[in-house]
Order: C-alpha cells, then sequence, then structure tokens
C-alpha cells in the first residue's frame, strides 16, 4: 500500500515547531509494511490543503493520505473543511470509530473533527494533530485499511 503523510500545522511548516506527529504516523506504517511514497508539513491554509490532497490523489501516486493536524476546534484547524471539499465520498464510521476508541482513553477525543473520505482511487483520513492521539487514531482502524482500498480498487466485500 503506497501512503502520503501530510502534517498540517502553521507551526511545523515554519520551522518554530518540529513535527512529532507525522513521523509517528510514518513509524507505524511502516511497521506495518506500507510503503511511505512522501511526508510533507504543510500550513494550515484550506486552499494549500486542498491542492496537496487533490494533487496526491488525482496523480494516483498513493492508495493512502494521511493527515495529522488541523482537527480540533482552533480558528485554524481548516483539515476536515478542506478534506470534505475535495472527497468523492465520506466514510463516516472510520472518523466515528477513530473518536469511540479515543475517547475510551481520553474524553476529549469526541472534540475531534476528524472525517475520512475518498477522491478517486484514493483514501484520505485525518488524524489528530497529537502523535500519541495519531498514532492510536490509526491503530483503531488500519485494519479496515487494505479492505477499504482493495474495494476502492474495484474489489468486492466478499474477499
Amino acid at each position: 500500500m503506497r501512503v502520503a503523510v501530510l502534517t498540517i500545522s502553521d507551526s511545523v511548516s515554519r520551522g518554530e515547531r518540529e513535527d512529532l506527529s507525522g513521523p509517528a504516523v510514518v513509524a507505524f506504517c511502516r511497521s506495518l509494511n506500507w510503503e511511505i511514497v512522501t511526508s510533507l508539513r504543510i500550513a494550515d491554509d484550506p486552499a494549500d490543503i486542498r491542492q496537496q490532497l487533490r494533487e496526491l490523489a488525482d496523480k494516483n501516486r498513493v492508495d493512502l493520505i494521511l493527515t495529522t493536524g488541523g482537527t480540533g476546534l482552533g480558528p485554524r484547524d481548516n483539515t476536515p473543511e478542506a478534506t470534505q471539499a475535495v472527497t468523492d465520498r465520506i466514510i463516516p464510521g472510520i472518523a466515528e470509530e477513530m473518536r469511540r476508541k479515543g475517547a475510551a482513553k481520553v474524553p476529549t477525543a469526541l472534540l475531534s473533527r476528524a472525517v475520512a473520505g475518498t477522491r478517486h482511487r484514493s483514501m484520505i483520513i485525518n488524524l489528530p494533530g497529537s502523535p500519541t492521539g495519531a498514532v492510536e487514531s490509526l491503530e483503531a482502524i488500519s485494519h479496515l485499511i487494505r479492505h477499504a482500498i482493495d474495494v476502492l480498487h474495484g474489489g468486492t466485500h466478499d474477499q
């Protein structure tokens, strides 16, 4: 599985803060033997987020785009809206499961506005910005991703 990881943070993109969540997500993906095609850091600008998601999905370079950051309630948290603007279909159960499993450990996980969806043949999943939250969220749904990608690429549910 080909994966892109996007850390979405103004301070990380400006080099003012170290990116901890992106590398944590990359490490978890590699532990599953998923191929990391690219790992990028971009600002919380909605147009930049939309453009990057479109570019990765439209060029069929990756099967899975994982974003980390920008899913909270802050004024610059734009990731869910940017993701929804470029997706063909939303997959509500993915985000619901991440919030459900997260809330069992940290009640404020229910405040996450993360979404998951598809664009062409790529799945896009928003993860929280904290390294622990990002990895635990991905861990909560990782067992579903291979099957979802297979179906997205034309497979059937009875595989």
